[in-house]
């Protein structure tokens, strides 16, 4: 029985704040929301994303934070442990952490995410300076 209630139990979205961007962390849209999300990138469930699909997700982060700063921007994978957890440290990471200090602030309010493979290709990633954003207001998320 309880094996059942935690496969159906949905974890919390996770909102991440790191200088003027904020993130939300969470698992798949449901019937029900999906019509508001935007975009809808698939990659391999425990993989770490290709260069299309990073060049197209810092594509979108430069235009809705130059357009919203302070903006959040919600990004989803199917338990959001995996896929959604490394685009944003990904993100992290061109904004200046260090890859260890990113996967640590996701972590702490996403327990369990980003599996070993997807560390290996987080601490192999060189930034490469793609998003230098300005400002720091605070406005409502973009869900992605």
């Amino acid at each position: 029985m309880s094996t059942n209630i935690m496969k159906t139990r949905r974890p919390e979205p996770a909102e991440i704040d790191y200088k003027n961007m904020r993130f939300l962390i969470m698992d798949r849209p449901t019937d029900a929301t999906m019509d508001k999300f935007i975009e809808d990138w698939q990659f391999d469930d425990g993989n770490p994303p290709p260069s299309k699909i990073v060049d197209e997700w810092f594509n979108l982060l430069k235009t809705r934070f130059k357009e919203e700063p302070g903006c959040c921007v919600a990004v989803h994978c199917v338990a959001g442990l995996g896929r959604a957890p490394v685009l944003v440290a990904l993100a992290l990471i061109e904004c200046g952490l260090k890859y260890e200090d990113a996967v640590e602030l996701i972590r702490q309010k996403r327990r369990g995410a980003i599996n070993a493979k997807q560390l290996s290709f987080l601490e192999h990633y060189r930034p490469k300076s793609r998003l230098k954003t300005k400002g720091n207001g605070h406005k409502q998320c973009v869900v992605m």
